[in-house]
C-alpha cells in the first residue's frame, strides 16, 4: 500500500515537473526581442551585471515573467499566485488573444531597481527572497506581471529599458536624442531613477533639432520630472522680461559697441521685425529712443550753455567733445527712429519729439554759432532727418497724431528748420543733400499746417515766409499752401450764407 502511494506521489511530481517544463518552453517560445538601440535581442551568456550572474531573458533562472501588451493605454499588472495557477493560466491565455504580446523572462533582483517594480514585488516577493537554496529557487513558480504598452510607444523601447537593468550600459544605449526620447518615458513610467538621470543628462548636453525640442518640451511638461531642472533651465527663461531684456541688449550693442555698426544694425533690425511682438518692439525702441534723445539733448545743452570756467582751450575742447557725442548719439537716434517708423511703433516718439521746447531752443543757439561747422558739420542734418522721418509718417497718416501733437510738432521744430536753412553751407559735397533735406521738410511742415484749424494755420504759415524765393515758380509748395488757406478762408462766408438760406427755407414768412 505504501509502495503504491509512493508511486502515485512520484508520478504526480513527474507530471508537475513536465507541466512546468512545458510552460517554460511555451514562455521561451513567446520571447521576441527585436534589435534596438545597438543592443542584441539575445544578450551574450557571458554577460553579467552588478547583481551577480543574472542574465536578461534567461528562462532557467527567471523568477518574474513580464507580459508586454499593446492593447492598453496605462499600466496594469496581474500577479499569478501558486494556489490558482491553472485558473490564472487560462485567464492569461484568454487575455493574450485580445492583443499582441511579448513575454520576457526577468529577475526580481534586477527589477527592484525600478521603484514601480520594487513596490509591486516587495510584499509578494518577501518570502521568496528568504529562499537560499538552489532547489527552492528552481521549484518556485515565477510571478507573472502584465505591463501595458502606452499608446505612441514602442515595445522595443520597453525592451531596451529593461535590458539596462542588467547591463547598466547607458552610454552605449543612449547614443542620440531619438534613443533618449524613446527610453525616457519608459524609465519615468517604471520609476527607473538611474535611467531617468542618464537620459536627462544626455538631452541637456546635446543640441536639438526644432522637432526634437518640441518633443522634449512636451515630454518634460507631461512627465513633470523631478530631475529635469537642467532641461528646464535650457528651455525656460529665468525672468518674464527675458525677451525684452535680450532685445534691449541687442539694440544697445548695435548702437554703441560694434565698429561694424551698419551690419549689426541691419541684423538687429531684422530680428526685431521677424521675432519680436509688436508690444515688445514698442517697449524696446521707446526705451532706446528716450536714452539716445536724452544723450543728444544733454550734449547740445552743454555746448550751447557751458557750465565750466577755465581757459579758452579747455572750454573749446569740452565743446568739441559735446558736439562729437551729439553726432554719435544722433546717428543712433536716427536709426532707432527709422526702425520705429518701419515697424509702426513711433506714436510715442512723435509725442515726445513734439515736446522738446528746451531742446529746440538750444539747437537754435548752437546752429546760430558757426563753430559747429568745423567740429560737427553733419549735426543739423542728423537732427532734421529725425524730424523729417517723423513728420513724414504723420503727414501720410502712418502715425495718427492728434491735432495738439501736430501743432506742437510744427511749432517747436519749424524755427530749427529756419535757422538751419539760414546757415546752410553754400558749397561742398553735402550742400545739395542738405538743400534737398530742407525742401522735403518744408513741404512736410506745410502739409501738416494745412491739417490744423484755420487760426493755427494762419500763424504758422506766416513763419514760413523764409521758404519764399524771388521767383514763385521756385517755391511751389509755399504758393500752394497759401492758395489752399485763402481758398478755405473765402469759402467760409459762402458756407454761412448757404446755412442761412437753409434755415430760411425751414421757416417761411
Amino acid at each position: 500500500m505504501m509502495k503504491e502511494k509512493s508511486q502515485n506521489l512520484e508520478s504526480t511530481s513527474n507530471a508537475e515537473t513536465m507541466h512546468i517544463s512545458k510552460k517554460r518552453h511555451r514562455v521561451e517560445s513567446c520571447i521576441r526581442l527585436p534589435s534596438v538601440f545597438s543592443l542584441s535581442s539575445k544578450p551574450d551568456m557571458d554577460e553579467v551585471n552588478n547583481s551577480g550572474t543574472l542574465i536578461f531573458g534567461d528562462a532557467s533562472t527567471a523568477d518574474v515573467i513580464l507580459h508586454l501588451r499593446k492593447d492598453e493605454t496605462s499600466l496594469r499588472e496581474l500577479v499569478k499566485s501558486d494556489d490558482d495557477e491553472l485558473g490564472d493560466a487560462s485567464k492569461l491565455a484568454a487575455e493574450t488573444k485580445q492583443g499582441e504580446e511579448h513575454v520576457v523572462n526577468l529577475h526580481a533582483q534586477a527589477l527592484m531597481q525600478c521603484r514601480y517594480f520594487d513596490a509591486l514585488l516587495s510584499d509578494r516577493w518577501q518570502d521568496k527572497v528568504q529562499s537560499s537554496t538552489k532547489e527552492e529557487s528552481e521549484n518556485t513558480i515565477p510571478i507573472h506581471i502584465n505591463l501595458c504598452v502606452a499608446q505612441g510607444r514602442q515595445l522595443t523601447s520597453y525592451i531596451a529599458t529593461l535590458q539596462l537593468l542588467y547591463t547598466q550600459d547607458f552610454v552605449g544605449t543612449i547614443q542620440n536624442v531619438e534613443s533618449a526620447l524613446s527610453i525616457l518615458p519608459i524609465a519615468a513610467e517604471l520609476l527607473y531613477d538611474q535611467c531617468i538621470s542618464a537620459c536627462v543628462r544626455f538631452l541637456e548636453a546635446v543640441s536639438w533639432t526644432r522637432e526634437e525640442e518640441r518633443q522634449i518640451v512636451q515630454l518634460v511638461s507631461c512627465l513633470q520630472l523631478e530631475k529635469s531642472s537642467a532641461l528646464l533651465a535650457r528651455l525656460s527663461p529665468v525672468k518674464e522680461t527675458a525677451v525684452v531684456d535680450m532685445f534691449n541688449g541687442l539694440v544697445y550693442a548695435a548702437t554703441h559697441r560694434h565698429q561694424n555698426g551698419a551690419t549689426v544694425k541691419a541684423f538687429v533690425g531684422q530680428l526685431l521685425s521677424g521675432l519680436a511682438s509688436r508690444d515688445t518692439v514698442r517697449q524696446v525702441l521707446d526705451q532706446a529712443f528716450s536714452e539716445s534723445l536724452n544723450t543728444v539733448k544733454d550734449s547740445i545743452e552743454e555746448y550751447a550753455s557751458p557750465n565750466v570756467r577755465g581757459h579758452h582751450d579747455e572750454i573749446e575742447a569740452l565743446q568739441r567733445q559735446n558736439l562729437h557725442t551729439a553726432v554719435v548719439s544722433g546717428r543712433h537716434l536716427l536709426w532707432i527712429v527709422e526702425r520705429m517708423i518701419e515697424l509702426r511703433v513711433a506714436e510715442t516718439a512723435v509725442v515726445e519729439w513734439s515736446e522738446q521746447g528746451a531742446f529746440t531752443a538750444n539747437l537754435k543757439r548752437a546752429f546760430s554759432d558757426d563753430t559747429w561747422r568745423n567740429i560737427a558739420p553733419g549735426l543739423p542734418a542728423l537732427v532734421l532727418r529725425c524730424t523729417c522721418r517723423l513728420a513724414s509718417a504723420v503727414a501720410c497718416g502712418s502715425i495718427i497724431a492728434s491735432q495738439q501733437v501736430r501743432l506742437k510738432l510744427v511749432k517747436e521744430w519749424l524755427p530749427v528748420l529756419v535757422v538751419s536753412r539760414e546757415h546752410l553751407p553754400t558749397s561742398g559735397a553735402s550742400a545739395n543733400q542738405n538743400k534737398h533735406l530742407h525742401q522735403e521738410l518744408e513741404n512736410l511742415f506745410l502739409n501738416i499746417i494745412l491739417t490744423l484749424p484755420m487760426d493755427d494755420a494762419q500763424r504758422l504759415l506766416q513763419q514760413c515766409l523764409s521758404f519764399a524765393t524771388r521767383n514763385l515758380e521756385d517755391c511751389p509748395h509755399l504758393v500752394n499752401a497759401f492758395n489752399v488757406w485763402f481758398r478755405r478762408a473765402t469759402q467760409v462766408p459762402a458756407i454761412e450764407k448757404e446755412k442761412m438760406e437753409s434755415e430760411s427755407c425751414c421757416y417761411p414768412s
